[in-house]
């Protein structure tokens, strides 16, 4: 017997006005008149609907970026590059999302991982007049979205926490309207906005912390080329407690007389989760049908990519944690990253698997995927070089599929691997490549506590982002801002299981 299921729900009126109404048009004419709408229609040309019941903070996120023309960096399907839910996957794993929702903050850093700029706020760090003042700001410029987190119960609809995009704001009546990306329940609507600040100061039970919003815009540039800070694992809190935390008072309480003994006592207190943290970057596309050749943004990619890795291994640093790891010290076997870490094979396979399981709409589930072969192309680039593509062979469920993998390295000599990535000596980003960032990621003040002033010295200069090359010093910028949103977000959640935003 077939199930019926449902179909939309009648919007309660009041509290809320459905948009396409004779009442929901003349409040969007009087404020488009007003100038509050101007943030509308880059919203409405890529609006989308959430397509799974827990997929709201998503959807509204992929609309909200793909509204300012941010570019995800990688292939979403055929030859495009786009924003989608699938494509949010870097913080926590998509199938725990849809079965359990999403938190304001887990949002708030999907949407610094996807390479915008971030304002997020909890209703008891922010107030009414504030929130006005940020949807008026958002409503009247096409640079700067805001995503609001509430309770639809205040608005008398069924569901509980919601994300949805804000459109526009009427200043006449002070309501805003809501984009809601469950279309297949309710249409946009416009609400008073001091019913929707109730709605956001509604506890999360997640959390423990009312909801809230967050401001979404582009940053100038492109946020990272190589490395990044990933807080899809739950143990990001612990890392992120060690680093801003730990690492100040064990090297203030310590006493430390070198350099070797200072980044000894890190990496012998270093979690184990450490090698879930920090990432470099690996770009993945479907394999092309007219070969594994590069498109120009392509290599220029590649390229700075290459830069980067090499200014890490030209820095002080690098040499000194290089040292350290080949010694005969206990320490260098077991901490951080184990050996088959490095293995270009492994990275490439494990890579390869996740890529294929997103480009086939898996959500980056990568179980039930086995690449059954790599091999490694050294392309040349008409005088630039060569860069390097990996392929690789992945089978799922009898079907076959082929993933390119585009990685940084500098092959010694150009040749293509036939037989496997064993027959090619490259250079690739490795632990001590990620070492070295990480540490010259940490703020300033890490440092402060250490009670030998030479010593302290010689660390600080080690550890200076002043002297370092643009493209190395703004990579490591961006990893330091990343620590302190995490930090902001850790001090601002209680991360439990999440039931936080089923629609």
């Amino acid at each position: 017997m077939a199930v019926a299921g449902l179909y939309r729900r009648i919007l309660p009126s009041p509290p809320a006005i459905e948009f396409a109404s004779s009442e929901g048009k003349h409040l969007f004419s009087e404020a488009l008149q007003g100038g509050t709408m101007e943030g509308f229609f880059k919203l409405i040309s890529y609006f989308q609907t959430q397509s799974e019941p827990a997929y709201c903070g998503l959807a509204s996120l992929s609309v909200v970026l793909n509204a300012l023309a941010i570019d995800p960096g990688r292939k979403w399907k055929g030859p495009w590059r786009w924003f989608d839910e699938s494509m949010l996957d870097c913080c926590e794993p998509l199938e725990k999302i849809k079965a359990e929702g999403v938190t304001l903050g887990k949002v708030a850093c999907l949407a610094h991982c996807a390479g915008a700029k971030v304002k997020s706020f909890n209703t008891n760090q922010s107030n009414i007049d504030d929130f006005r003042n940020h949807v008026i700001k958002c409503a009247s410029s096409e640079d700067c979205h805001l995503i609001a987190s509430y309770h639809r119960k205040t608005f008398k609809q069924t569901g509980t926490g919601h994300f949805s995009p804000i459109g526009g704001y009427h200043a006449g009546r002070d309501m805003a309207l809501i984009l809601d990306v469950a279309r297949f329940k309710y249409p946009p609507h416009w609400v008073p906005l001091t019913l929707l600040w109730e709605a956001m100061e509604t506890i999360d039970e997640a959390t423990g912390c009312p909801r809230g919003f967050m401001l979404i815009s582009r940053l100038p540039q492109a946020p990272s080329l190589l490395y990044t800070l990933s807080c899809k694992h739950d143990t990001w809190v612990g890392m992120a407690k060690y680093l801003l935390d730990d690492v100040p008072n064990l090297v203030r309480s310590a006493s430390l007389n070198s350099v070797t003994a200072v980044l000894f006592l890190l990496f012998k207190n270093l979690p184990a989760s450490a090698g879930d943290f920090i990432k470099w970057v690996a770009e993945v596309r479907r394999q092309e049908e007219d070969g594994s050749s590069l498109s120009k943004e392509e290599k220029e990619r590649l390229a700075l990519k290459e830069e980067v890795l090499q200014q890490v291994h030209e820095t002080e640093l690098f040499k000194v944690v290089k040292e350290l790891r080949c010694s005969e010290s206990p320490c260098c076997t077991d901490f951080l990253f184990s050996s088959d870490k490095d293995s270009l094979p492994e990275i490439a396979a494990t890579v390869c698997c996740q890529g294929a399981a997103l480009l086939t709409g898996n959500h980056g589930v990568s179980e039930g995927f086995c690449c059954r072969e790599t091999c490694v192309t050294c392309l040349g680039t008409n005088g630039d070089g060569h860069m390097t593509v990996i392929s690789g062979k992945v089978v799922s469920c009898g079907n076959e599929q082929g993933v390119d993998m585009l990685v940084p390295m500098s092959p010694r000599k150009p040749s293509c691997c036939s037989s496997g990535l064993s027959n090619c000596v490259v250079k690739h980003p490795e632990s001590n490549d990620v070492i070295t960032v990480l540490l010259l990621a940490l703020p300033p003040s890490t440092w402060s506590g250490i009670e030998d002033k030479r010593l302290k010295a010689e660390i600080q200069d080690l550890v200076s982002t002043e002297n370092l090359p643009d493209v190395l010093q703004h990579e490591i910028l961006h990893l330091r801002r990343q620590l302190h949103f995490l930090q902001r977000s850790r001090d601002s959640e209680v991360h439990g299981p999440m039931l936080a935003s089923l629609c």
